[in-house]
């Protein structure tokens, strides 16, 4: 299981990598191993709809389930990853690389402290295995 340092983490299985007042977000390697073949990703949103945290962004389905993928912080949708459409696959192979969801602009930074590190997210992971 993979926990880059560089992001911050929901609990529920979301990823947020900040780059001055952008925000990149997408589902955790945890979550797509929870899933399995992910077979399906569609980003609802507009470009330039504002959410607020928790609210969702995207759906992904897999060969089990299907789930929403939601706001880890409150922003503006800036970009959408098109890509997800035609290779949904790429969730399971590189979940923190190129099957980021949407970018944004951030609404409240302060919604940052809220959120796990990758030390915490990995020991929330550890105690939901057992």
């Amino acid at each position: 299981m993979e926990y880059p340092k560089d992001l911050k983490y929901t609990e529920s299985d979301e990823w947020v990598r900040v780059e001055g007042n952008i925000g990149t977000t997408g589902i955790t390697d945890y979550a797509q191993d929870q899933l399995s073949d992910i077979v399906y990703v569609e980003t609802t949103p507009p470009l330039g709809e504002s959410l607020q945290k928790g609210e969702p962004h995207s759906a992904v389905e897999s060969v089990k389930a299907a789930a929403d993928v939601n706001m880890p912080i409150s922003g503006v949708i800036t970009e959408i990853n098109e890509n997800l459409a035609d290779n949904p696959e790429l969730v399971n192979t590189d979940p923190y690389g190129e099957a980021w969801m949407v970018k944004f602009e951030i609404s409240d930074p302060s919604e940052l402290d809220g959120l796990l590190d990758a030390a915490a997210y990995e020991k929330l992971n550890e105690e939901r295995e057992h």
